[in-house]
Order: structure tokens, then sequence, then C-alpha cells
């Protein structure tokens, strides 16, 4: 009861520090979505973003951290050279008084590591992929994994990457895999496809096959644009909506002229509706090439839409093909489109895999369940209570 009392009235506060351009990501919706969880542990969560002040489109991030009902903490960040972001965050910890800083990209694990010199307080990192390739991620990259043996607890989202953060030299004991994780009272389909597409002046007489995700090669969109051509020239009455903004749009653009897809594909941007979007979807379809365990599948699926997904990364261990989704190789479009002719024939097949979808995430993947595993392993740090450690297989 004291313990309590103390945490009550002096709270542990938690730091999730991420860089970010632009609207964010996945980590995003986990960062955002913690405090309301932790807080009930008595945790105080604060969360930082190191951004460039230029970045306009940080408003969004901004809308639905109010959404979310938490406040934001933001430190410019004016890129590598900037050696003022130090200094700026080290005034962030003394006066919140951070007794955990938790790393969510490179950066800040390297900032982490050198802010704990001078200001004690726990280090947390997780691993959310290395998936974005640039020509400067790979020494990103590099840094990252060099931080990681330094950290005392490394959370990786999926088995992949706990695998490579024991190869970056992180021990075993201080490796954990917490997967990701969807909040399934906000996650609950409300409407009928119908209904969802009526609600956004969208037709309601064709099939439509969603994708979610940030426009950049890794994601494989332009194998998703080429199968649904497939589709077209086969005779299927389909569109093909992608929401999520990028790099690639342009090329994404010129590759729908090329296919002659200009009133089948609709790149939708940045939208904060994507609940509406899910729910307006016959099949959702991740054709990533490199990824951790997406969100976005997690969300698909919560939300009862069929999924087809790459058989890549995390995702085989979400989904069993047959069962709960169905994979494709990565990279290959006429299988891609085989798949989803196969799905798009039997409408019973469809509602048959969305149900089992929704279940899986219930039963494995529900962000309370996530948040709880995150609490313990804060609690472990701070010798607040015993820590279980699932195998990882």
């Amino acid at each position: 009861m004291r313990s309590h009392m103390r945490r009550s009235a002096d709270p542990t506060v938690v730091l999730d520090a991420r860089v970010i351009a632009g609207s964010g990501g996945g980590p995003d919706k986990t960062i955002l979505n913690s405090p309301r969880f932790l807080e009930k542990a008595g945790y105080r969560n604060l969360c930082l973003y190191l951004r460039s002040p230029q970045d306009a489109g940080f408003e969004s991030l901004r809308q639905r951290a109010r959404e979310c009902g938490v406040s934001l903490l933001e430190v410019a960040d004016n890129g590598p050279l900037d050696l003022g972001v130090l200094p700026r965050l080290l005034e962030v910890c003394r006066r919140e008084r951070v007794t955990i800083w938790h790393g969510h990209d490179y950066k800040t694990n390297l900032l982490g590591l050198l802010l704990s010199a001078v200001w004690p307080m726990r280090l947390v990192t997780t691993v959310h992929g290395w998936v974005h390739h640039t020509a400067r991620t790979p020494l990103y990259y590099a840094i990252d994994r060099l931080c990681l043996p330094f950290y005392e607890v490394v959370l990786c989202v999926s088995p992949d990457l706990y695998q490579a953060s024991l190869k970056a030299g992180v021990r075993r004991n201080r490796c954990v895999l917490v997967e990701n994780g969807i909040d399934l009272e906000q996650y609950t389909r409300t409407l009928t496809p119908a209904e969802a597409r009526q609600q956004l002046g969208m037709p309601t007489d064709r099939l439509v096959l969603g994708a979610v995700g940030r426009l950049s090669a890794e994601k494989g969109f332009d194998v998703l644009l080429r199968a649904t051509a497939e589709l077209v020239k086969q005779g299927w009455d389909v569109e093909l909506w992608i929401v999520g903004a990028g790099d690639e749009r342009t090329a994404l653009e010129r590759l729908r002229e090329e296919l002659g897809l200009a009133s089948r594909v609709r790149l939708l941007g940045f939208r904060t509706d994507t609940i509406r979007l899910y729910q307006a979807m016959d099949i959702f379809v991740l054709s990533s090439l490199r990824e951790g365990l997406p969100n976005v599948v997690l969300e698909a699926m919560a939300l009862e839409v069929p999924v087809v997904a790459t058989r890549i990364a995390g995702v085989p261990r979400l989904i069993e093909d047959g069962k709960n989704g169905l994979l494709v190789a990565p990279g290959n479009f006429l299988e891609l489109a085989d798949t989803l002719v196969r799905l798009l024939s039997i409408p019973t097949r469809r509602r048959q895999l969305a149900t089992a979808g929704r279940q899986t995430v219930a039963t494995h993947y529900s962000f309370a369940k996530r948040m709880d595993k995150v609490r313990q392993t804060y609690d472990r740090l701070l010798r607040r209570g015993p820590f279980h450690q699932e195998p990882v297989t």
C-alpha cells in the first residue's frame, strides 16, 4: 500500500522519444496511445518528438495527439549537424525529472546514451524495424545496432527483429518480444462496406481493394498496382485505394497512367479517417517487401476486413495462411493477383477470414495486453515486481 501511495504522489516519468518527419507512421500510434494505459499503473508518460521547425506536416501529428488527449513535447531538430539538440533535450530531462528514456529510432537511441552520461535515467528502446532504405539509412541503421547493446531493455515488435537484435550484441536477458497491439474498443466495425463508402462519398458498385502506408519503395505498392491491372485485364470491376503520403507518389501516379488505371486507383494521401476507410474495403492488401509487424494489418483484422499479405518478417506469425488471412510471396504481382481472384470469387470465404482475423487480434494482439508487458518491463527495471519473459520461437 505504501509503495502504491508513493507512486501516485510522485509518479515515475517515462519519456518516449522519436524523430519524425511529416505525419509519422505506425510507431506513433503506439506512442500516442501509451500514456492512458501507463498512467493507470502509476507512470507519467511523456511523448517527445524531434522535428524540423520547417516541417508543416507535423500539424497532423499534433491533431492525432489531441484526439488521444496527449500533450506533445516538441524539440527543434535542424538535422545531423544541429549540436543544440543535446542541451535542449537535457533541459527537458531535468525539468520533467525523467526516470526512463524510451527511444524509438537510431537517433533517439544515440541521444539517450549521450544524455544518460549527464542525467541519470534508465534506457529502454523499441526496435520497430530497419525497413526504409535510402542513401543514408545504412549508416543510420549501423549506428542503431551499435547503440542497442548499451540499452538495458530492447523491445522488439517481431521475432525477426528479436533475432537481429541478438546478432547486434544485445544480451538475451535484455531482449524482449513485445508485438504491436490494437485498441479493440477503438477498432470495432460499425458500418458495412456500402455504408462506409456512402459516408465517404465513394461509388458503392465496385469491389474495393485497400492499402495503408507510407508511399515508399519497401511498401511494394508498384506490385499492388500491377496486380490490380491484372485483375482488370481479367474482367474484374475493382478499385484500389492507397492511403498514405510519401516520396513515391509521383512514381506511383506515373505507373497508374502507364497501366491504364487512372479511373481505378485512388491515391488518397494522408487521412485521419482511416477507421472508416478500412470499413469501406472488401479486401485489405499488404504488399510490402520489408516490414516488422505492421500495425495496419492488425487494424484491418480488428475491423473485420479480410487480409492478403506478403510472407515477410512477423507477418506469418500473425497470419496463418488460409485460417485468418492469405499469404503470398513478396514482389510477385501475378501470385498476388491470383490470390485476390480466389478471394474475390467467394464472398463467404472473405467473411470467414474477416471473423477469424478479428478473433486473432482479440486473443493475442490487444493493446492492453501489449502495454501490460511494457509496464512489466518498467517495473522490472525499477524492481517493483517480477518480470515474466516468454520464450521466443
